[in-house]
């Protein structure tokens, strides 16, 4: 896909948010340089699940399609030489807690001096100001203090945090979102531009419903486990197999609802006919579904919502969604072929582009990961005009180890 292609991207993020936001721009075409620490790379290279060779299968999920280049920023020579890189690029992407580049001279001040255009995404946990600002941070703590934690899980239950690192993921495509807007506000006005995005408020931004709640009715929300505060039915119910099903019905589908299910005394009354009835009743209409789950296994009964317009959908477990006929036919699991591990697995990023030929839709290539430095003399060589001599002197100054 090559909805990038020309653009060049120096990123000098680790872990998740950062490497995820630049793996969608790498497979969009986008020519991405992943600068690393010399010896052991990004800290994610190190995380688990590792595969039989050493690899991290954590690695490989963030960082397809990048060129890997090793420079220890510690040295006078390993930061000229990234400030030359980025000389050359469109897109800067960093993830240290402020005032980190600035003291390693790659301050977005002194390389917009010399490269206007450049936009530079500054990713923090708590941003560039405010009284946390010096603080770090993780995912789950995002989680915590956003309030995310306190209304995931069951009424009944302790506060739990999202099943996927979604403060994480949710900032990474806020990095995207910025990259992409900081180029097109370029192609206008020819600067570039720093934007400031903290993690925190990526989290406080998923509140929407949540806080449209406490602003109109003055209500804290709490835990509710599958059930939806403001539709009903709107829940995870168990089948006769064990097995769990989720259902979501708005006004057209309730009597279509409790015809499938035999419930006509529900059908019936007038109190139950609209959401804002149901919902007074919540109580009442969960434990007549409850009951009636429990009477079938989950296949018969989600085959015989279906037919009848119900949306509904198998509570699958990961190896279930993976295998999905849906998701197999859309193509959503690929591979990659790896210098070390051989053919492994991969996600997909989501974006289908029509075929100007008028064939269909073309899915994003799937990148393999770097090596760590494995880019290094090539990219130096390409991009700055190095000799292997230079290389050589880079070497002995330290620059490259």
């Amino acid at each position: 896909m090559n909805l990038l292609v020309g653009i060049t991207v120096v990123d000098f993020s680790r872990v998740l948010a950062g490497p995820m936001a630049t793996q969608i721009l790498a497979e969009l075409g986008a020519e991405v340089i992943k600068i690393e620490r010399p010896g052991a790379g990004d800290e994610s290279r190190g995380m688990q699940p590792l595969l039989p060779n050493g690899e991290s299968a954590y690695f490989f999920a963030f960082n397809r399609g990048k060129r890997s280049v090793t420079l220890n920023l510690q040295t006078e020579h390993g930061r000229e030489t990234a400030r030359r890189l980025v000389a050359k690029a469109d897109v800067l992407v960093e993830n240290f807690l402020p005032g980190t580049m600035d003291r390693l001279g790659l301050g977005y001040r002194g390389l917009a001096a010399e490269n206007p255009g450049l936009v530079y995404v500054s990713c923090t946990g708590f941003g560039q100001t405010g009284p946390n600002a010096h603080l770090r941070g993780y995912d789950t703590i995002f989680q915590a203090l956003s309030g995310i934690t306190s209304i995931t899980g069951h009424p009944d239950g302790p506060p739990a945090k999202a099943g996927v690192p979604v403060a994480d993921m949710t900032t990474a495509l806020w990095i995207a979102i910025a990259v992409l807007a900081g180029l097109l506000r370029r192609s206008t006005t020819g600067k570039g531009g720093q934007v400031d995005l903290a993690m925190m408020d990526v989290q406080i931004t998923l509140l929407a419903l949540a806080a449209a709640r406490l602003f109109a009715l003055d209500e804290d929300v709490t835990r509710t486990g599958t059930a939806h505060l403001g539709r009903v039915p709107s829940e995870a119910y168990q089948c006769a197999d064990g097995t769990w099903l989720q259902i979501s019905c708005s006004d057209q589908h309730w009597p279509v609802l409790c015809s499938a299910l035999g419930l006509q005394e529900l059908a019936s009354d007038d109190a139950l006919a609209t959401n804002a009835g149901r919902v007074v009743q919540r109580d009442r209409v969960s434990e007549v579904l409850r009951t009636a789950f429990a009477k079938s296994d989950r296949a018969e009964l989600a085959a015989a919502l279906r037919t009848a317009g119900i949306p509904a959908g198998e509570v699958h477990t990961v190896r279930e969604a993976l295998a999905d006929e849906h998701t197999v036919a859309r193509g959503v699991v690929g591979h990659f072929d790896h210098p070390i591990e051989g053919r492994f697995p991969a996600l997909r990023t989501p974006l289908r582009l029509d075929d100007p030929d008028g064939r269909g839709f073309s899915a994003a290539p799937i990148g393999t990961p770097p090596l760590l430095g494995a880019d290094t003399a090539t990219v130096l060589i390409e991009k700055l005009g190095l000799t292997e001599a230079d290389l050589a002197a880079l070497d002995e100054a330290g620059a490259l180890r």
